[in-house]
C-alpha cells in the first residue's frame, strides 16, 4: 500500500504542466537521436548533458527525468532506421535489422514500424512495473551474479543464436568464430599488452566497434547486394499507411504476445546486471523467439515476432539498467553511467538510502518513466506516415543517403577516420560472404558478447586458480551451462535424427 501511495505522490510531480513538457520534449529528442545511425542513446544524453544547467529552479528532479526522457526516446528511435534503411540507429537495434528490413523491402514498413513501437511500449510497462514492485529484492539477485553466472549465462545466449545462421552449422560456427577473433583485436583485458593488431595499425589498439562492424554490414553490405541483385533496377517501395491499416497492424500484435512477454521478461533481467545492458538482453531475446518458434525458417526473411522480441527486451533492459543505478550506485548500462554522472553532479547520492532519503526524486523518477513510455509510443506512431515516405524516395538518392549515414555512424562513436574505413571494408566482405551463403547475424552477435564472456571468464579462471569447476558446482552457474551445453549439441542430435529417419525411409522403399 505504500508504494502505491509513493507512486501516487510521483504522477502528481509527473503531470504538472512543466514536467509534461520536459518528457514529451525529451521522449521526441530521443526518438530523433536513435533513429540516426552511429549516434544512440549513449552520445544523445552526453551531449544534452549540459542542457541540464538550464533547469536550475526544477532541478535535480527535472534535469534526471529529462536524460530519462532522452533515453527512453532513444530506445524506441533506434528501430527506426534499422527498419526503414536497414542500418541499426544504435547497437541495441541491431537485432531488429534482422526482420524488420525485410518487412519493409515487401512493403510492410509500416507494420515493422508499429509492431517495434508496440513491442517497446509492452517491454517498457513490464519492465517499469517489476522496477516498481520488485527493485530492492532484485537488486540483491542482481548482486549475487558473479563473473561464474555472468560467463554461464553468455553461453546460454551464444548456444540460443547457433541456429541464426540456418541448417548449415559449420557456416554459422565460423561465422560466431570470425566475430569473437574481431573482438578479441585491442588491448588485453588483464595484461594491457596489445593483440591482433594488424600490421601494426594505430586505430585497431581501441579494438574493433561493434557498431561499425554492423553499419557496415547491414548498411554498405546490404546496399551493394540490393545494387547487384536489382542490376540497377530497384523497385520502389509499395508501402502505404492509414490510420485503418496502423489499427489493424496493433490488433495483429496478438500473435506476438509470448514474444513480446518473454523479451520484456528476459531484457530486464539481463539489464540489471551490471555492465550487461540492452543490446545482449535484445540479441538472446531473438535467439530464444527463433528456438522457441514453429517456424524458425521465416526469421531472417520478415517475421514479426523477430521485431517484437528484441524491441520488447532492449526497452525493458533500459528500464531494468536503472535499477543497480539507483538502488547501489552501479551503473547497468553505458548510458545509465552518464545519467549516472548527471545525478552526482546535482548533488544526489545513488545507493540504498536514495530511496530513504530523496522520496520525492526516485519516485517522481519511477512516475516519469510511465509517462515516457506513454508518450514515446504515442508519437512513435504519430511519425509512420512521415517515415513511410523515406521509402518510396527513388533509389538514385537513397542510396547515397543511406552511405553518408553509414559514414556518419562509422565516424561518430570514435571520431577516428580509421572506424570509417573498416567499415567500407566489413561492408564488402560482408557482400561477399553474402554471396557465398554464410550468415552474417551471429558474426555481429558474437562481437557484442565477446568482450563480456572473455571478461568474465577470465575472472572466473582467477578465482579459481584455473579450474573450470567453478561454472559447475555454483548453484546458478551451474543449471546455466548445463542448459547451454544441451542447445549446443541440439543442432548435432537433429542432423542424427534426421540421418536415421531418412536412412529407415529408404530401407522400407528397397
Amino acid at each position: 500500500m505504500e508504494i502505491i501511495n509513493l507512486l501516487a505522490d510521483g504522477f502528481l510531480i509527473v503531470f504538472q504542466p512543466l514536467y509534461l513538457a520536459i518528457i514529451i520534449g525529451g521522449v521526441t529528442l530521443g526518438l530523433f537521436i536513435g533513429a540516426m545511425p552511429g549516434l544512440g542513446s549513449v552520445n544523445g544524453v552526453a551531449i544534452l548533458l549540459p542542457m541540464t544547467f538550464l533547469m536550475e529552479e526544477q532541478a535535480p528532479g527535472s534535469a534526471i527525468i529529462f536524460l530519462a526522457a532522452i533515453y527512453y526516446g532513444a530506445m524506441y528511435g533506434g528501430a527506426i532506421s534499422s527498419i526503414m534503411l536497414g542500418i541499426p540507429g544504435a547497437s541495441t537495434a541491431v537485432a531488429t535489422t534482422f526482420d524488420g528490413r525485410p518487412l519493409a523491402l515487401k512493403g510492410l514498413a509500416d507494420q515493422a514500424l508499429v509492431a517495434a513501437a508496440t513491442a517497446s511500449f509492452i517491454g517498457g510497462t513490464i519492465s517499469v512495473l517489476l522496477f516498481t514492485g520488485f527493485a530492492p529484492p532484485l537488486a540483491k539477485v542482481a548482486l549475487s551474479f558473479g563473473a561464474p553466472e555472468e560467463f554461464a549465462l553468455m553461453m546460454l545466449a551464444f548456444a540460443t543464436f547457433i541456429g541464426l545462421g540456418g541448417d548449415d552449422i559449420s557456416k554459422t560456427f565460423f561465422s560466431i568464430f570470425i566475430g569473437l577473433v574481431l573482438s578479441a583485436v585491442g588491448l588485453d583485458i588483464i595484461s594491457g599488452q596489445p593483440r591482433l593488431i594488424f600490421f601494426d595499425i594505430p586505430g585497431f589498439f581501441h579494438g574493433v566497434n561493434f557498431l561499425v562492424l554492423a553499419i557496415g554490414i547491414y548498411g554498405i553490405g546490404e546496399m551493394l547486394w540490393t545494387i547487384e541483385s536489382s542490376r540497377g533496377d530497384v523497385q520502389l517501395s509499395k508501402a502505404t499507411v492509414s490510420v485503418r491499416r496502423i489499427i489493424d497492424n496493433i490488433v495483429r500484435m496478438k500473435e506476438t504476445t509470448k514474444a513480446m512477454v518473454m523479451g520484456s521478461f528476459l531484457g530486464y533481467f539481463v539489464g540489471i546486471l551490471p555492465a550487461a545492458g540492452a543490446t545482449p538482453g535484445s540479441l538472446m531475446a531473438y535467439g530464444v523467439a527463433k528456438t522457441m518458434s514453429k517456424d524458425p525458417d521465416s526469421f531472417g526473411k520478415g517475421n514479426l515476432i523477430g521485431v517484437a522480441a528484441p524491441e520488447a527486451a532492449n526497452n525493458a533492459a533500459s528500464t531494468g539498467s536503472m535499477l543497480p543505478m539507483l538502488t547501489l550506485g552501479i551503473p547497468g548500462s553505458p548510458t545509465t553511467a552518464i545519467l549516472l554522472g548527471g545525478m552526482v553532479i546535482w548533488g544526489l547520492e545513488p545507493g540504498p538510502r536514495l530511496f530513504i532519503e530523496e522520496k520525492e526524486f526516485v519516485w517522481g523518477l519511477i512516475a516519469s518513466l510511465y509517462a515516457a513510455n506513454l508518450f514515446a509510443l504515442l508519437v512513435n506512431i504519430a511519425f509512420i506516415p512521415a517515415l513511410i515516405w523515406v521509402l518510396r524516395t527513388p533509389f538514385t538518392i537513397l542510396a547515397p543517403s543511406i552511405f553518408v549515414l553509414c559514414v556518419i555512424g562509422g565516424y561518430a562513436p570514435t571520431q577516428d577516420m580509421h572506424d570509417v574505413w573498416l567499415m567500407l571494408l566489413f561492408g564488402v566482405v560482408a557482400y561477399l560472404l553474402r554471396k557465398l551463403d554464410y550468415p552474417m547475424a551471429p558474426a555481429v552477435l558474437a562481437i557484442v558478447l565477446g568482450p563480456l564472456a572473455e571478461a568474465s571468464l577470465r575472472q572466473s579462471l582467477i578465482i579459481n586458480h584455473g579450474s573450470p569447476m567453478i561454472f559447475f558446482e555454483r548453484p546458478i552457474s551451474g543449471p546455466l551451462i548445463g542448459i547451454a551445453i544441451l542447445l549446443f549439441f541440439m543442432p548435432l542430435f537433429k542432423a542424427l535424427k534426421s540421418r536415421l529417419t531418412s536412412s529407415r525411409a529408404a530401407q522400407e522403399r528397397s
